[in-house]
């Protein structure tokens, strides 16, 4: 299993871009980015607080790494255009020399979307217009020129050029409902989700996708989120998260590799406030519970 790191936007671009230089030198496999415009509340709500547009600071990660993917958890097709999408993806991954993963979802935050009036539709309808995005994408992406017509895109004879370096360039899909599950098997080669190791059924749900669409889910890269605590007894309320001694969070990760999944990704959100503690912090789990499982 690999490992994979996830700082918060909101931290000065310079403090951001020197853990990301720390962390494509020290082995870790990626480093995503959210793609939010503001702090979340749960409603409509506005909340004021740092966030650093991600697909600014995108090329900035590229361009001061060398190893490490990098991609977005993820890009909402409620806000951006599919056109938009494939043009900067394939832009970043030219400026990357490969290295970008292109994560999408259909949107869900509420307050971002009422006080930037970006319309968040219902559910239902929000997947539909995520299906035919995700497939705009990929074909954009892939083909030579793209037409589509449908309920929500209207798209004649577009080209989509230069291509990315990457063919195909990974689509990944973040979600965990049965029909967006369903949308990703056809469509995405990566899948991601928040989940504590107990919860299992999360990636039994895909390998059900996989199934109904007619697809190995061995051809599917799979990605789980979760805080590490170490040293706590149990998890923080909140998100999924993994507590204990070192080798108890060995155990709980070792969880994670049987049910199958190929990439953990540390959002590093509760390991300092400030970049020394943070830094301390993150060595320390590296060295302590990272470092220690079998390659």
């Amino acid at each position: 299993m690999k490992f994979s790191l996830w700082p918060r936007n909101n931290r000065a671009p310079a403090d951001l871009l020197e853990e990301v230089r720390a962390a494509d030198a020290s082995g870790w496999h990626g480093v995503w980015l959210a793609d939010h415009y503001m702090p979340d509340t749960g409603d409509t709500t506005p909340k004021r607080g740092d966030v650093y547009e991600c697909w600014a600071l995108l090329p900035a990660l590229a361009a001061v790494t060398e190893r490490v993917r990098i991609g977005t958890l993820v890009s909402p097709t409620s806000v951006h255009h599919p056109a938009l999408l494939a043009k900067r993806a394939a832009t970043i991954d030219r400026l990357s020399g490969g290295r970008l993963v292109l994560g999408l979802g259909a949107g869900w935050q509420v307050n971002e979307h009422h006080a930037y009036g970006i319309d968040l539709e219902p559910p239902g309808k929000r997947v539909s217009r995520f299906e035919e995005a995700i497939g705009i994408v990929r074909s954009l992406l892939t083909e030579d020129s793209t037409t589509f017509h449908g309920e929500f895109y209207d798209i004649t004879d577009a080209p989509c050029d230069p291509k990315p370096v990457q063919s195909p360039l990974p689509l990944l899909v973040g979600t965990r409902g049965p029909r967006m599950l369903r949308i990703a098997a056809r469509n995405a080669s990566e899948w991601n989700t928040w989940a504590a190791p107990d919860l299992a059924g999360r990636r039994t749900a895909l390998l059900q996708a996989c199934e109904t669409v007619g697809r190995s889910p061995a051809t599917m890269w799979t990605s789980v989120n979760a805080l590490v605590e170490l040293g706590k007894s149990s998890p923080t309320p909140g998100y999924p998260a993994i507590a204990g001694t070192p080798q108890q969070l060995l155990d709980q990760l070792g969880h994670y590799a049987e049910l199958g999944f190929d990439e953990f990704i540390l959002p590093d959100w509760n390991l300092g406030r400030d970049k020394a503690e943070r830094a301390d912090n993150l060595a320390r789990v590296r060295a302590e519970v990272l470092d220690q499982l079998p390659a």
